[in-house]
């Protein structure tokens, strides 16, 4: 048959992934989605309970009495499913009311929702056509470059968060609007693309100096910020809050899928008449079924929690500031940031070893490699949430140090790690 030559060709790229430690495994959670879960590996047959610091579980919403009422409640009012896009007959009042109160909460003009975020990174390019020019961050989500290599529009990249660079591009992207209609160099309109938190690392990008240049060169701005909706910022309305920029991003794209709920679903949200074009052209908008009914129910009951009290905002701040500073004096070398904490081991092997052995500990954390992340940039990612208390931390600390210890890595920098443990060809 002719996929035999295939299969034999896929088996040997498959060996050789689990050969250099890159092989993602699949953890069954047979619980609830919190601080604490129950789950089995391949093979097991007996769950073992874990404390999960990997989850995108930051507000610890995922299985909040409150939002499980909701979603109930819309479960027997609503159905389980609408069998339907929003333009022919998918769209009820929920959906327009949790459209209504995300424009509230992040202070924009318009929001429409998406499937997932992932959805909303591929609609939201359609506003670019040929002749227009994208510059996004090197380290953007996978589904935002998805995005854009689905639009006409050229596109080009600046360093993670360098302005310099940015500036640099856009100073380029100036000269071409000067060229004269039907040169094919001549470029229409530019957009900025970023994540607010880049996913990996951590970092916030720097989005008061972004705007600041947008406005400067006659850009558009795009922010990804679903790392960062709901406990970013004063009163967790994200990046643009947290750099003084609210009302002034043109497009953000975020999820109700990782703080707030952490179910699925996504959105579009920033000026109206982008807001309305994507209602005619969004492919991804056109072309699949409506968020269900009780995850639109369960996503307004989060957003009207964070919006009342900062509480679950405060308590995820003092976690992470905690485990940050005893992982330092302990010896690990995590990149700055927030909430996501990358415990940097350079090599994959050893980032999925240490990651198996804090399992063993009971301590429930994923090694990251590529292509994940770049090759040589391999970490163990933390995720901090409100769900953890204090002696949930200290026992991940405690069980880190323990690790560590064992694979001799405490207090040793990149060349130092890669000297011990080279990194597979």
């Amino acid at each position: 048959m002719a996929f035999n030559r295939v299969r034999e060709e896929l088996q040997a790229e498959l060996a050789d992934i689990r050969a250099k430690g890159l092989e993602k495994v699949e953890r069954i959670i047979q619980s609830e989605q919190g601080a604490l879960i129950r789950c089995t590996l391949p093979g097991e047959t007996e769950p073992r309970e874990v404390l999960n610091f990997c989850a995108n579980n930051y507000l610890g919403l995922s299985s909040h009495p409150e939002l499980i009422q909701a979603a109930h409640h819309a479960l027997e009012e609503r159905g389980y499913g609408l069998s339907s896009v929003r333009f022919i007959c998918g769209t009820q009042d929920i959906h327009k009311e949790l459209e209504a109160k995300t424009t509230e909460f992040l202070g924009t003009e318009a929001t429409i929702l998406f499937p997932s975020c992932f959805d909303a990174n591929a609609a939201a390019f359609e506003i670019m056509h040929k002749g227009d020019l994208i510059i996004a961050d090197r380290l953007i989500h996978a589904s935002i470059i998805d995005g854009i290599r689905l639009s006409d529009a050229e596109h080009d990249s600046y360093k993670n968060a360098d302005m310099e660079h940015l500036e640099e591009k856009l100073q380029l992207a100036g000269e071409r609007r000067q060229l004269p209609e039907g040169d094919p160099k001549r470029v229409n309109r530019v957009m900025i693309v970023t994540d607010g938190v880049f996913s990996m690392d951590g970092n916030f990008a720097p989005l008061d100096k972004i705007v600041e240049l947008a406005e400067k060169y006659d850009a558009m701005v795009m922010v990804d910020d679903a790392h960062a909706s709901g406990f970013i910022g004063e009163n967790g309305r994200g990046t643009a809050e947290h750099f003084g920029v609210l009302g002034k991003i043109d497009i953000i794209t975020t999820t109700y899928g990782k703080a707030l709920g952490g179910a699925s679903g996504g959105c579009v949200s920033g000026r109206k008449e982008i807001v309305e074009y994507l209602r005619q052209r969004g492919r991804p908008y056109l072309f699949s079924n409506t968020l269900m009914p009780s995850i639109a129910a369960g996503s307004i009951k989060a957003l009207e929690l964070v919006s009342q009290s900062k509480d679950l905002i405060e308590k995820l701040k003092k976690n992470t500031e905690h485990f940050r500073t005893q992982m330092a004096q302990i010896g690990f070398e995590i990149k700055p940031g927030y909430a996501i904490a990358p415990v940097m081991l350079y090599n994959a092997k050893l980032a999925q070893d240490m990651a198996a052995e804090l399992y063993d500990e009971g301590i429930y954390v994923i090694g990251f490699s590529f292509p994940v992340v770049p090759k040589g940039q391999a970490r163990i990612r933390v995720q901090l949430s409100a769900a953890h208390e204090p002696e949930h931390i200290n026992r991940c600390i405690a069980a880190f140090q323990k690790v560590g210890e064992k694979y001799g890595v405490l207090g040793l920098k990149k060349k130092e790690i890669l000297a011990k443990y080279p990194e597979a060809k």
